[in-house]
């Protein structure tokens, strides 16, 4: 027996045919967020505002700068020695933006992702290094089929999909 359940609803993550929520500017304590060292403070928030689609919700000059997209969306960016990073950290989008958010990074910086690719367990990936060398991956939900084979890839593990009336 399984300690796990399907509980698609509750995630705060829209489904692939959703409008993307909006910029999430209010303050609350932070169930989770990423801290990543830079070298260039104002190089890599221009990068993360114009090519990953996060807003500056507020910089302390010289110590952080505070980046965040949707709510629970938070990154803070700190003076600090960056270069490539082994930690990889994922935002959720919306599918229809991942194009959007790949022609942004290569025009910021031309060779910077990889992707997007679909993956077997029903999303579609954009991999983003940015330009302190972070990973970042972007990714989209592509629609719920409970026949697709991406659907029992998620069953052969033991995750029940959203209910198909919950897909449509």
């Amino acid at each position: 027996m399984s300690d796990t359940f399907p509980a698609f609803d509750i995630s705060p993550v829209p489904g692939p045919d959703a409008a993307p929520p909006a910029l999430f500017r209010g303050l609350y304590g932070m169930p989770m967020f990423v801290t990543i060292p830079v070298a260039d403070l104002s190089v890599s928030v221009d990068f993360w505002v114009r090519g990953l689609g996060f807003f500056d919700l507020f910089t302390v000059p010289g110590q952080l700068t505070h980046l965040r997209r949707w709510a629970f969306q938070d990154v803070l960016l700190v003076p600090g020695a960056a270069g490539p990073s082994a930690m990889t950290v994922s935002f959720s989008c919306v599918l229809s933006q991942l194009e959007e958010i790949a022609a942004a990074c290569e025009g910021l910086a031309p060779g910077c992702t990889t992707g997007p690719r679909a993956m077997p367990w029903n999303s579609v990936e954009l991999e983003v290094r940015t330009p302190e060398g972070a990973r970042v991956i972007v990714t989209g939900a592509r629609p719920y089929d409970p026949d697709s084979a991406e659907a029992e890839h998620l069953r052969a593990m033991g995750i029940d999909g959203p209910d198909a009336s919950a897909a449509r």
